[in-house]
């Protein structure tokens, strides 16, 4: 019998294990301290560290199946996706690993024995390759494993030699091969091989066995490893294609049950379904990977990991209107794969709701503005059919990724299946290029194109005419809250206008700025701009300043609403932040990095930080950690957070060298954030004197002069925040005393209703909550005597279906464990029957099922009975024989679905 995907996870894991491997859970997609990787995208990445020398792990030989992504940077998958049978954006990475333990010896082994032994694969099926200089390796294979040397082929660094980024550990490699057999050649060369590396369909490769001798400094350079160890790694979608003798991953179990389920809900035929294999295929992989991405704590947004799960989702969303869905559809997707897959990825059930409702809101997010785009394809179509053309330029194609969220192959579908047009790619990615140097990021989505070249045009005009500095706007949010400068540019409506009066929404460039731009988790500045003839009076104008935005590099312009007068350019002005509102931030801000230091020092120095918020009235701030923080650590947290506070520690912030600070980073004297693009420069933030420093980050934003000016802070809430991220939200400052003051009120309140001191409260509530719990006691008492005198009366309701006593009620019931009970009551005076109870608990329909153990024998099964009442409430269920139990959605059709027991029965017995 053919292995399942399942079995042959299991089944690797399990051979490893018995060969005295520690089988290690797979880490997240988000790399929890690696900045060189925006997801992992291989096995090894969270054993990095331990091939490095800086990690002692507790095993020295590793096994996984690890979440993986590849669509982004090096391994880049995306577009083949959907056409490629084999190309994937999550996949899942059977790896054994070797911490300086085995080498290539047993490597070999392993893996030739795991594939012949554990999978039965056949030895003729399999070729093998080496590293040209790897005779080691080649000796291996030929003379221990006794394979004829013309199935082992020498191949160069291209095929052979691996690294996982342009940093970090590599070293040769081994690879193992499947021969399809020689119909399946595509090359059509008569010398068809591995060797020739063409692409052939004929070949497969399914293990790649890295022998990790080496680390990769940036400028190239390879020094040995304190331990040499071994990587490897098999997809397995491609093994359990091999295993399964399917030849598109796609037709294996992985996938067929979620194209099935795409199939069931569009009511599609097995034609229908093969004319759009793509759409299927894609929709497949995609909604595996969303629902992954979103299980391990990736939001949709518009920068790095964000902006490729929100690229994945709507590249989904998209090739299902092609297939033929009209609305969300998504989150039904991935209901399927957590119900496929959430079995040995727990983390996908105990997320299930969140993962559901993210999809949901993104998809109908981009279904908005779906509608848009498809009109403005058309009207662009139309333009150029006019003009005699039949291809879109390169800059409508971009403009279509960045305002309206479109892939460029979803365009290019768009393009040429509705109205036979293709795309410019290459003007496609010179715009993408140009946007990106123009923004100094890869933010998409924020600001449409059209916007970007009006800020572009207009910066390069203002330095044209010597009203800006190359460099740009002179910003300078840290040396206090107001500035004078002067009007450079107004802009109304994305229009560069010389003035503009009372009530009118503005943009305003100035020469020189005190406003932060919201960056690094820290909010932007609000404030005022105004210009005053003289101190004394009041101004001539002012603009109420609600946003701060960068949209270009060098440019800042100022949002808001024209307060008083006509502001025109080229005046005089004064810049002002609102004072209070920036000292709560630059409180919460250096609040963080206190917090961060003690984070570490209580939990451990895997802590590192994964997203935060400085916020005028609270700070929050997420961190990579597995556990619950205990009350007991939170405590001690907080402690010595204030304590650090009441220490009055300095805080200097100084610019650096990047390249300077690389090693005190990698060491783990300065905290750098991932994700976070650092030039040449970098802002070091110190709190502590010169040579004992109590916390090194590189920061860009605002900080108090001394800690002691944080006032103090309370932790108001802990909790969890992705797979392996904790979130602890705070208040300092002004905050902070508004809250313990609030809360002190509040406790003499109570104090004074429970006519009992501040310090007895605790005590008397404790001592209420006892006689709240006995009354319930006594409560529960009476309902069971009432719920019993309901079951003698509806005893009288007993009916015979061919001779079998069967009992189906709706009854009333305040919890699950009474309808447990009242069906074991009614089982038990029946002496031999079917009973089926149905109760409606917290507005969802509930069931239970009973069969006595006589009538198994005779065909009945609780399960299923119960499976099959409950699709009619809309739900699901099932158990044992002899008692089972489902859940519904709607309770309306309670009644319906247990007026159907009766011909169940009937039919169950015939």
């Amino acid at each position: 019998m053919t292995m399942t995907s399942a079995e042959i996870r299991q089944a690797f894991l399990d051979y490893f294990e018995e060969n005295k491997h520690t089988v290690v859970a797979s880490s997240s997609l988000v790399p929890a301290d690696d900045p060189t990787l925006l997801f992992t995208n291989a096995g090894m990445v969270q054993f990095k560290d331990a091939f490095l020398g800086l990690e002692e792990r507790p095993y020295k030989r590793a096994t996984t199946s690890q979440k993986c992504m590849r669509v982004s940077g090096k391994h880049n998958d995306l577009e083949n996706v959907g056409p490629s049978p084999r190309h994937h954006t999550f996949f899942e990475m059977l790896g054994n690993f070797s911490l300086g333990d085995y080498f290539k010896r047993d490597a070999i082994r392993f893996a030739y024995e795991c594939l012949t032994k554990v999978f039965g694969l056949s030895p003729d099926r399999l070729y093998y390759t080496v590293h040209t200089g790897d005779d080691e390796a080649f000796d291996l294979w030929t003379k221990e494993m006794g394979i004829d040397p013309a199935r082992v082929y020498r191949m160069g660094d291209k095929t052979n030699f691996w690294q996982m980024a342009d940093v970090g550990p590599c070293g040769p490699t081994s690879e193992l091969h499947y021969d399809w057999g020689q119909e399946f050649c595509t090359c059509g060369q008569p010398d068809c091989s591995v060797f020739l590396d063409n692409g052939c369909e004929r070949w497969l490769e399914i293990w790649n066995l890295v022998f990790m001798q080496f680390n990769q400094a940036a400028d190239g350079t390879r020094t040995p490893l304190p331990k040499p160890g071994v990587d490897t790694g098999m997809g397995l979608e491609r093994l359990v294609s091999v295993v399964q003798n399917k030849r598109a991953n796609y037709e294996t179990d992985l996938f067929m049950p979620i194209m099935r389920h795409i199939q069931a809900l569009l009511g599609h035929s097995e034609a229908q379904m093969q004319e759009h294999l793509i759409a299927y295929r894609v929709i497949a992989d995609h909604g595996r990977a969303i629902t992954f991405m979103i299980g391990d704590g990736v939001m949709p947004g518009n920068e790095g990991r964000a902006s490729v799960l929100r690229l994945i989702l709507r590249r989904a969303a998209r090739y299902g209107r092609l297939a033929g869905f009209e609305g969300p559809f998504l989150a039904k997707i991935a209901e399927k794969v957590i119900e496929e897959m959430g079995d040995h990825y727990i983390e996908l059930k105990a997320r299930r709701q969140f993962i559901l409702n993210v999809i949901t809101q993104e998809e109908e997010r981009f279904l908005k503005t779906f509608t848009n785009g498809l009109e403005l394809i058309a009207g662009l179509v139309e333009k150029l059919k006019a003009a005699g053309k039949n291809q879109i330029p390169g800059d409508d194609v971009f403009k279509l990724y960045a305002t309206y969220g479109f892939p460029k192959d979803l365009t290019r579908i768009i393009a040429d299946e509705e109205y036979g047009f293709s795309i410019d790619e290459a003007g496609y990615e010179k715009a993408f290029d140009r946007h990106t140097e123009i923004s100094g990021g890869d933010k998409i989505g924020e600001i449409a194109v059209d916007a970007l070249q009006v800020y572009a045009g207009l910066f390069d005009r203002l330095k044209s005419e010597g009203k800006l500095p190359e460099s740009g706007v002179v910003y300078n949010p840290y040396d206090g809250t107001e500035l004078p400068s002067s009007v450079v540019a107004i802009l109304r409506d994305g229009t560069v206008v010389p003035n503009a009066g009372e009530g009118q929404k503005i943009e305003l460039v100035l020469a020189a700025t005190p406003f932060y731009v919201e960056s690094g988790g820290q909010v932007g500045d609000v404030g005022e701009i105004a210009h005053y003839a003289n101190p004394e009076t009041t101004p001539q104008w002012a603009m109420e300043v609600s946003e701060v935005a960068k949209p270009v590099n060098g440019l800042i312009v100022h949002r808001g609403v024209v307060t008083e007068g006509v502001i025109s350019s080229g005046d005089l002005a004064w810049a002002i932040v609102d004072y209070e509102r920036r000292w709560d931030i630059m409180r919460n801000h250096t609040a963080t990095h206190v917090l961060h230091r003690e984070l570490r020092r209580v939990l451990g120095d895997h802590v590192a930080q994964a997203g935060s918020l400085v916020a005028p009235d609270r700070l929050r701030f997420d961190f990579s950690h597995t556990q619950m923080v205990s009350q007991s650590e939170l405590d001690e947290i907080e402690r010595a957070v204030n304590e650090a506070i009441l220490a009055d520690f300095p805080v200097k912030a100084t610019q650096k060298s990047y390249n300077a600070l690389k090693q005190a980073i990698a060491g783990g004297e300065i905290m750098a954030l991932f994700g976070e693009k650092y030039g040449d420069t970098v802002r070091v933030v110190q709190i502590g004197a010169e040579g004992q420093a109590y916390s090194r980050e590189l920061c860009g934003g605002t900080h108090v002069e001394r800690t002691a000016q944080i006032g103090a802070l309370h932790v108001t809430s802990e909790g969890s925040a992705a797979a392996g991220v904790r979130r602890i939200e705070a208040v300092t400052g002004r905050a902070a005393q508004e809250l313990i003051q609030g809360r002190l009120v509040t406790l003499e309140q109570t104090a004074a209703f429970l006519g009992v001191s501040p310090e007895e409260v605790y005590r008397r509530s404790i001592a209420l909550m006892a006689q709240v719990q006995e009354q319930e006691k006594k409560l529960r008492e009476l309902q069971r005597k009432l719920a019993r005198v309901e079951f003698e009366r509806l005893l009288a309701k007993t009916r015979e279906v061919k001779g079998i006593k069967v009992i189906s009620l709706q009854v009333d019931t305040p919890d699950i464990t009474l309808l447990r009970e009242m069906s074991d009551w009614f089982r038990d005076r029946l002496g031999s029957g079917v009973v089926v109870l149905g109760a409606v608990l917290e507005g969802k329909p509930t069931i239970i099922a009973t069969v006595t153990d006589d009538l198994v024998k005779r065909g009945l099964h609780a399960g299923k009975l119960v499976k099959e009442v409950a699709q009619v409430v809309g739900g699901g269920g099932g158990g044992k024989p002899t008692m089972a139990q489902a859940g519904g959605k709607d309770a309306a059709y309670l009644g319906d679905a247990l007026a159907k027991v009766d011909s169940l029965v009937s039919e169950a017995v015939s």
